[in-house]
């Protein structure tokens, strides 16, 4: 249908007293359905009379009053630490986010977590690998890799680590106010609160084989714990050098951390800046690839998508809104703040935009050795304009002022 047939159609159905069309043809209102504020002709259509939490419902304004660009219904995308439970004991807290919480998160399970000052979460290992980035503080991690080489490593904000299944590692935070870091798990099912931890695996060994397997005698573990420990306060470690003698690191261990805030960004513009890490600046991450990135206000990070996994995010710093797009036509935006995670399906394409007056700062995690994306610019720029023109019936001068080196982040 020409862009004539379709205006004389719209017309016609006006005469016909269909309600909206006319405001359906005006820019930015999809012709169907007829969705938004904007189409609502009956005032009683746009309120909401009955039960309601105003102090939540402000928070999601465009779920409240969606863009008339919104289309029919998707899994919800939105979730957050902020009203997830916190498990608190002597020396730190943890919550979580899971599947079981968050059910189209199907690859990554996040854990937030805190430490006092000598805070430990106990010696313990996962099925699942483990990546962290540090939020705030300082972090003291010990590990053991399947080769026997341990490691005893400091992390601050905006550092990395990463566990490969059955690391052992124990965490403790450090003077002056101890630490709290995000943690991810390659599985959307996987749970903080459900680790395997060397004192339920003492307390349930039979004391002869204790003695036989360390050569001590029973009596040495009489007052070993029963119930165990999970987070618990302990004396804050001695410096570095110290506990990395007494634990006889020796060179040659595979790096676990990695200090992503101070990597070189692989896009940076007047819009924002991106840092990465995966295998292949941080080989042992080799299943998860993240992306730290900064979005100035009023900026964008570019219509984009994800090829080669799902996405998900954690939003450190800011305001922001997100329409994810998804075959159907369905589409759904939602709006972040900090604490909030949001989990977008592989190859949906997505935008992300800065609302507030402060930098957002977000980091995105992916199941996968790398982080991959395509660019909606980058594309539309690099095929013959007459095709672009003829699809999408734009004049051949906008066309030619796409960015055509993509942006990444807009304004460039």
């Amino acid at each position: 249908m020409s862009a004539l047939q379709r205006r004389g159609f719209l017309t016609a159905a006006g005469m016909l007293g269909v309600a909206g069309a006319a405001h359906a043809a005006t820019f930015g209102n999809p012709d169907h359905p007829l969705q938004g504020m904007q189409n609502a002709l009956n005032p009683s259509s746009k309120s909401d009379p009955g039960p309601k939490n105003p102090a939540i419902a402000s928070q999601f304004p465009d779920f409240q009053s969606p863009p008339a660009t919104d289309v029919d219904g998707m899994p919800l995308f939105w979730a957050s630490f902020n009203n997830a439970h916190r498990r608190i004991q002597n020396g730190g807290w943890a919550r979580e986010v899971t599947q079981d919480d968050f059910a189209i998160s199907e690859d990554i399970s996040g854990v937030n977590m805190r430490l006092s000052a000598g805070g430990i979460r106990e010696m313990h290992w996962h099925q699942q690998a483990e990546w962290a980035i540090m939020l705030y503080g300082k972090c003291r991690i010990t590990t053991l890799d399947e080769q026997g080489r341990p490691s005893v490593e400091d992390v601050e904000a905006g550092d990395l680590w990463y566990f490969p299944p059955g690391m052992p590692h124990s965490l403790q935070g450090l003077g002056p106010d101890g630490a709290e870091f995000l943690l991810a798990f390659d599985n959307g099912k996987s749970s903080e609160f459900n680790t395997l931890l060397v004192t339920d695996w003492l307390a349930h060994t039979p004391p002869e084989v204790l003695a036989k397997n360390f050569g001590v005698p029973e009596s040495a573990f009489k007052k070993i714990p029963l119930d165990n420990l999970w987070i618990f306060q302990g004396e804050i470690p001695p410096d570095l050098p110290m506990d990395q003698r007494s634990a006889r690191v020796v060179p040659g261990a595979e790096k676990v951390i990695y200090r992503l805030s101070r990597a070189k960004p692989i896009a940076r513009t007047h819009g924002g800046q991106a840092q990465i890490a995966d295998s292949r600046n941080f080989p042992i991450s080799k299943t998860v690839a993240a992306a730290l990135e900064t979005i100035r206000p009023g900026a964008i990070r570019e219509m984009h998508w994800h090829p080669n996994a799902d996405e998900w995010a954690f939003v450190i710093q800011g305001q922001a809104r997100v329409t994810v797009f998804n075959t159907g036509p369905k589409a759904q935006t939602a709006n972040f703040n900090p604490g909030d995670v949001w989990y977008i399906k592989k190859s949906l394409g997505h935008y992300v935009e800065n609302t507030g007056n402060e930098d957002v700062k977000v980091i995105s995690v992916f199941k996968s050795d790398r982080f991959a994306e395509v660019s909606l610019s980058d594309w539309l720029t690099h095929i013959p304009p007459e095709m672009v023109q003829q699809t999408l019936n734009l004049d051949p001068e906008t066309i030619s002022r796409f960015p055509t080196t993509r942006p990444d982040f807009s304004p460039v």
